[in-house]
C-alpha cells in the first residue's frame, strides 16, 4: 500500500463529511515535538485501550525506546471505555484510545483536554480524514481532541469453502435463507448494516444519514430497521461485541458469514481458518481510532510521547500489520509485510476504496437511543 493509496483510501463523501463536521476539522501545521522530559526520564504513561492491540513485544520497544513503562488496561467496547471513565470521574488514565465518532462524548462531560499541536508530529500524519484531519473532534470548539493512531473497517466475513461470495455481495444478502443459523453480527451495527441496505433500496421513510442529526427522524427510521432485523433474527448463529466473541463465532459456534471487524479475519487467518474478508457493495462501515490526552492526566509528557511514537512509520507499521489494520503516518507502507498488501488488495476490490462509508459522529443521545433498539432486537 502507497501513500497514495491509503489517502485514496481516506476520501469519503461530501455529505458523509459535512454530517460529522463536530468530529472534523483540518490539521493544522506544527513543528514536530519530542517531549523530552519524558524521553529523558523513566516515568509511566497509563494507557486504556483496546484489547489485543498492544502485545508485549511492541511495549517493549516503546519502553525500549523511550524510557517509560506503560501500564495498559484493557477494554473490548466503545461504551465500556466511556462507562468506566464515568464512573471514574476521567481519573486513573492519561491516554484512552476511542473511535473518532464517538470523540464528541468525552468532550461535552469534560473527560479529555485539548492537545497541544506543537507537542504533536502533526507533519507524520497522513493528509485526509483517516489521519490528520480526522482528530479535530472539538464539537464547535476547532480543538485538536484525537492523534490519530489507525483506520479499519467493518465488511463481510466469510468461510471461503462454506459460503463463497464475490465483490458485489451487499448487506441485505446476510440475510437469505441459505445462511440461516450461521450468521455473526454485532448488534447495533448489525442494525446499521440493515439500514444502509434499506436506504439504498428506497425503503426507509428518510435517508438513513438523517437520523445521525434528528431524533424523530432516527426513531422513524430504526422503527423500520427493526421490524427487518427481529424477522431475520433467525439467521444469527452468534452476535458479538468484541474480538473475542466475534473469532469464537467462526473458530467454535459454527458461524460461516457475518459482518465482522477485518482484525476478526486477521486472526482467523493467522490461525490458520480458511477465511476472507470483503467489502459489501455498499461500502464497508470505516472508522478511525486515535488517542485522547485525558483531563485528569497526570504523566502529560509521557502520553505525548505515547502519541508521537505512533507516529513514526516503522512504529505505524509495526503496531497496525498484525491487526490488519491500515496506518496514518507517512511513510509507513514502506514497513508493511507482503500479506499485509495482499489482505488490503483483497479486501478493496476495484471500486470500494470510494465507497467507504465512514461512522458519522454519533452524540449522546444518538448512541443512547441507539443501544435501546439493540437491546430490543437481542431481546426479540
Amino acid at each position: 500500500m502507497t501513500d497514495k493509496t491509503l489517502s485514496a483510501a481516506a476520501a469519503f463523501n461530501r455529505r458523509i463529511l459535512l454530517k460529522s463536521a463536530a468530529a472534523a476539522g483540518v490539521a493544522a501545521v506544527a513543528a514536530p515535538y519530542v517531549a523530552r522530559r519524558a524521553l529523558a526520564s523513566s516515568g509511566e504513561v497509563r494507557v486504556f485501550a483496546w484489547s489485543s492491540h498492544f502485545p508485549a513485544e511492541l511495549l517493549k520497544k516503546f519502553e525500549a525506546d523511550t524510557g517509560i513503562k506503560v501500564a495498559l488496561t484493557e477494554y473490548g467496547t466503545n461504551d465500556e471505555l466511556l462507562n468506566q471513565l464515568k464512573a471514574a470521574n476521567g481519573e486513573g488514565f492519561d491516554v484512552i484510545m476511542p473511535t473518532v465518532d464517538r470523540v464528541s462524548n468525552y468532550v461535552e462531560l469534560n473527560l479529555v483536554a485539548a492537545i497541544d499541536e506543537k507537542k504533536l508530529k502533526v507533519d507524520n500524519m497522513l493528509s485526509g480524514p483517516a489521519a490528520g484531519t480526522a482528530g479535530k473532534a472539538g464539537v464547535g470548539t476547532g480543538a485538536r481532541y484525537m492523534s490519530p493512531a489507525d483506520w479499519g473497517t467493518e465488511a463481510i466475513l466469510f468461510d471461503k469453502k462454506k459460503a463463497p461470495i464475490s465483490y458485489g455481495f451487499s448487506l441485505g444478502d446476510l440475510w437469505k435463507d441459505e445462511y440461516k443459523g450461521k450468521v455473526s453480527v454485532r448488534g447495533h451495527s448489525a442494525l446499521a448494516g440493515i439500514g444502509r441496505y434499506l436506504d439504498a433500496q428506497g425503503k426507509l421513510p428518510h435517508p438513513f444519514l438523517d437520523g445521525f442529526a434528528d431524533e424523530a427522524k432516527m426513531k422513524a427510521i430504526w422503527d423500520e430497521i427493526l421490524k427487518f432485523a427481529v424477522a431475520h433474527k433467525a439467521s444469527i448463529g452468534q452476535f458479538w461485541s468484541n474480538g473475542n466473541e466475534a473469532t469464537a463465532a467462526y473458530a467454535v459456534n459454527g458461524c460461516i458469514i457475518g459482518q465482522n471487524w477485518d482484525e476478526t479475519a486477521a486472526a482467523l487467518i493467522k490461525d490458520g481458518k480458511d477465511v476472507g474478508y470483503l467489502a459489501p457493495s455498499e461500502g464497508a462501515f470505516a472508522w478511525l481510532e486515535g488517542f485522547c490526552l485525558t483531563s485528569k492526566a497526570k504523566n502529560v509528557d509521557q502520553a505525548y510521547a505515547w502519541m508521537n511514537w505512533f507516529l513514526e512509520p516503522k512504529n505505524s507499521a509495526d503496531y497496525v500489520a498484525p491487526l490488519a489494520f491500515n496506518p496514518v503516518a507517512k511513510g509507513a507502507d514502506k514497513f508493511l509485510p507482503e500479506s499485509a498488501s495482499k489482505f488490503f488488495a483483497e479486501a478493496y476490490p476495484k471500486d470500494a476504496l470510494d465507497k467507504l462509508w465512514w461512522w458519522p459522529a454519533q452524540a449522546a443521545w444518538y448512541v443512547a437511543k441507539r443501544n435501546e433498539y439493540q437491546d430490543r432486537y437481542l431481546a426479540a
